[in-house]
């Protein structure tokens, strides 16, 4: 019979890190999650996955720890002993980077080599074939001509994009130089319902949700001409999973192959609703990046030949979800409404 995998999580919090959560549980891992120390709790994503570690059978269990504090995340690999480590955890807003240069590259780019550090001590201290992920961005690619793949160059065009080539080249100078199990997973857009409402996919979704019941009647937005390789995040982790399951580590590319227009994104999801939605878009400058990604557009051929992954779900399928449980939220926003409650607009308190 297999042993039980032990798996550990930054970023567990976040839409990946609950699926990814969810698929690790169904393969019979237990699961240790860090977590950053703040005053409200923002485990929503995950609520649904975790019981009180007093409980018998409990398999997630959460730890305070930040990308900041090495030591802190030594500690916490030296008490978890994991079979495999996931980094999903960064400053991950791209807009929001240009305004935090600094943190975005203290989180993203030396949190990763923190980490990576921790790793390293304890994988050669223990003996132990220790296996570790780390997430890499499409944004890497930037200004580079569509399709991407392992072997386009990159081009980052943003603080965020920059933070994550370093974060990958640190990936890769370890893997070559301590002969350790390091894969990059290179994924391009991946959304859900469970996606943070910022993001200009969730940000559109929930304001046709909106919309649709009298909450809101206007949705200002940047770039509508960008083009994003859209495809659905259950589908992604399964390939973070997959990469290392192998024999050899290496990098791969993970998206869908098929590309589409921020416009058609906001076409597709109020025509679920029957919506016209030149009656309640508006571009608004400000939304507007300083350095602007025109196209993103991924090769997953290796991906596909080596892992056997594919991705599951449509565009207009993931569209259709989001939409749908979008929908259903606003619903209850409405009711609560009605009830005397009031609400902000999804984002509102963003710059």
């Amino acid at each position: 019979m297999e042993t039980q995998k032990t798996a550990l999580l930054t970023g567990i919090t976040g839409q990946d890190g609950s699926y990814l959560t969810e698929l690790l549980l169904a393969k019979g891992y237990t699961v240790h999650g860090v977590i950053r120390r703040a005053s409200t709790f923002n485990t929503q994503r995950i609520d649904h996955l975790y019981r009180d570690p007093h409980v018998p059978g409990t398999s997630v269990f959460l730890s305070y720890g930040d990308l900041l504090d090495g030591l802190a995340l030594r500690n916490l690999i030296e008490r978890i002993q994991p079979d495999e480590i996931y980094h999903l955890a960064a400053q991950s807003h791209v807009r929001v980077s240009f305004d935090q240069p600094c943190y975005t590259a203290d989180v993203v780019g030396l949190g990763t080599l923190r980490l990576l550090e921790a790793y390293r001590d304890f994988a050669i201290t223990s003996g132990r074939d220790v296996r570790f992920y780390n997430a890499c961005s499409s944004e890497m690619y930037g200004g580079a001509p569509p399709p991407q793949s392992e072997a386009t160059r990159f081009y980052p065009r943003s603080p965020y994009a920059v933070s994550k080539v370093a974060a990958y080249w640190y990936a890769v100078n370890y893997r070559e130089a301590y002969g350790l199990f390091i894969c990059n997973g290179i994924l391009f857009n991946h959304e859900s319902p469970r996606r943070g409402e910022t993001f200009v996919s969730r940000k559109i979704t929930r304001a046709v949700g909106r919309i649709l019941v009298g909450l809101q009647d206007r949705l200002f937005l940047g770039n509508l001409a960008a083009r994003r390789d859209w495809g659905f995040a259950g589908d992604y982790v399964y390939a973070m999973w997959s990469m290392l399951q192998q024999d050899n580590p290496d990098d791969y590319v993970i998206a869908t192959g098929e590309s589409h227009t921020v416009q058609d994104f906001v076409e597709a999801a109020f025509s679920e609703v029957e919506l016209d939605w030149r009656r309640h878009v508006e571009v608004d400058p400000k939304y507007f990046r300083p350095t602007e990604v025109d196209a993103l557009e991924g090769d997953p051929s290796k991906a596909r030949a080596r892992l056997g992954w594919a991705p599951a779900m449509s565009f207009a399928e993931l569209v259709r979800t989001m939409v749908a449980e979008d929908a259903r939220l606003a619903r209850q926003e409405a009711t609560l409404r009605d009830a005397g409650h009031q609400f902000p607009l999804p984002g509102s308190a963003a710059p």
